[in-house]
């Protein structure tokens, strides 16, 4: 009797410990679950507004942290369209995918050849209860060239061309920029004197054809790597007064038209030439619009007249 008693109180101690031991560790372990980063998160650290160019793919990177067995879904935020769910596209615009690699906490949604009309916010989203999302901006730019100075150029013979390009409006550096005269590309070992620099930094490139001959006069096109191209066209005169001359920063040119000279000086482009002017007074046509000032001087008739 004594020894049943005795088996039944070691066997009852034994319960005890072990009870008490498993309601530690069950503790322990719903505490652990219970803890906030022990949740889904996002990681911040990743870029929230994204600028691309016409044509070429845009990145959305999402981090989540702690995903465990939730999904991570992608959606544009003015419709509410589903776009991806895991690695699967819900969309039938297959410009939208999602990238992950496996053990990776990162999500990105790649929009191959985005347009402008895909600018807006598309959010992250978590299969959390609630759901959490994080909000991401995305900018669809078009990049475009541009020549400075105006588009039609003249140069006297023996002088340099000097064109500068910059690529406009355009997130990242281009790759290149390529310089064409007419259809090809400027070609460096047809003459010397031709030298290009181009700062992928300040997103510009410099054209320098040293002592221009009239075979170098054509339409020159700077083309950059994600940039719509820009044009301009110069002409190479023969004579010490052309009919007008690049003159760098200056807004002062010179011009010559019937053998008489006239000056001028304004901050726009010539849109068209002066036809004949006939009399013998001078002449001053003052141009609100634009900010220009012509002053013509002493213009004599070439049939004698008297001025009207």
């Amino acid at each position: 009797m004594e020894t049943r008693i005795g088996l039944l109180g070691l066997f009852f101690y034994y319960f005890v410990v072990i009870s008490t031991v498993l309601n530690i560790i069950s503790g322990e372990v719903q505490s652990y679950w219970e803890q906030p980063f022990a949740q889904p998160y996002f990681d911040n650290s990743t870029k929230r507004e994204v600028t691309a160019t016409v044509g070429q793919s845009a990145l959305l990177h999402c981090r989540v942290r702690n995903l465990g067995d939730r999904a991570v879904s992608w959606i544009r935020k003015r419709d509410l369209h589903i776009l991806t769910v895991g690695i699967l596209t819900y969309t039938n615009d297959q410009r939208f995918q999602s990238l992950h690699t496996e053990g990776s906490d990162e999500w990105t949604l790649r929009i191959t050849s985005p347009q402008p009309r895909d600018s807006g916010t598309y959010e992250c989203q978590v299969s959390t209860e609630p759901k959490i999302s994080q909000a991401f901006r995305l900018n669809v730019v078009v990049s475009k060239a541009k020549i400075l100075g105006n588009s039609e150029l003249f140069i006297k013979s023996g002088s340099d061309i000097n064109l500068t390009c910059v690529a406009l409006q355009s997130p990242a550096p281009p790759s290149f920029i390529y310089w064409y005269k007419g259809g090809r590309v400027v070609n460096y070992s047809q003459r010397g004197g031709i030298s290009v620099l181009t700062e992928r930094q300040t997103k510009t490139s410099k054209l320098v054809i040293a002592r221009a001959m009239p075979s170098d006069s054509g339409n020159y096109t700077c083309s950059p790597s994600s940039s719509d191209s820009a044009s301009v066209v110069v002409h190479v005169i023969n004579g010490e007064q052309p009919a007008a001359m690049q003159h760098g920063n200056s807004s002062a040119n010179s011009v010559l038209i019937n053998n008489r000279s006239f000056s001028h000086r304004g901050h726009g482009p010539l849109d068209r030439w002066l036809a004949y002017l006939g009399g013998s007074k001078n002449l001053i046509l003052s141009l609100a619009s634009t900010g220009l000032c012509w002053l013509v001087k002493s213009i004599t008739s070439p049939l004698g007249g008297t001025g009207r």
